[in-house]
């Protein structure tokens, strides 16, 4: 269980982030297409997990609209924003705001992303949803970077992650 805040008040996901050098646990999430995905989707290219409680609020659409520019051209590199949002709401999201270098998926069908990332908000305003985190993953699925954000209102770093990849 790690702590993290929101706006100063603790709050605790269910597990810790993997570490560095683990292999990325597996996951089963659903694109804005209704179809489900694995990690397996996504073999052979490096990974950004931009981890976001809900791309309705401000830091969660800045993390996305952010990656989405710092990674324009990177055929090598995939930035997955996993949240607990709706496809369709991603969907509309990611098309009012010109998110074309980003792939939004959801816990829609599993939950289990959550857990098994560690990154699920146990308890507070927000339990259910997902912490605010970064998951850098290599090519082979190997973990490389973690961050969990300390504060849920917070951005990441962004620069310490692409650093990563």
């Amino acid at each position: 269980m790690a702590t993290v805040t929101l706006k100063g008040e603790p709050i605790h996901t269910v597990g810790e982030l993997p570490a560095p050098g683990q292999k990325a646990p597996d996951f089963l999430l659903t694109t804005v297409n209704l179809t489900d995905v694995t990690l397996a989707d996504f073999r052979g290219k490096k990974k950004i997990l931009n981890i976001v409680p809900s791309l309705d609020t401000g830091v969660c659409a800045t993390s996305a609209k952010r990656f989405n520019e710092k990674v324009r051209g990177r055929a090598d590199l995939v930035v997955l924003t996993i949240s607990c949002d709706l496809p369709f709401a991603q969907d509309r999201f990611c098309k009012a705001e010109g998110i074309d270098n980003v792939i939004t998926l959801s816990q829609l069908r599993n939950k289990e992303f959550g857990k098994a990332y560690g990154v699920e908000i146990a308890d507070g305003p927000l339990a259910g949803l997902l912490a605010r985190a970064v998951v850098v993953l290599n090519e082979h699925d190997t973990v490389v970077y973690t961050e969990l954000v300390p504060e849920i209102t917070r951005e990441p770093n962004y620069d310490e992650a692409l650093r990563h990849v």
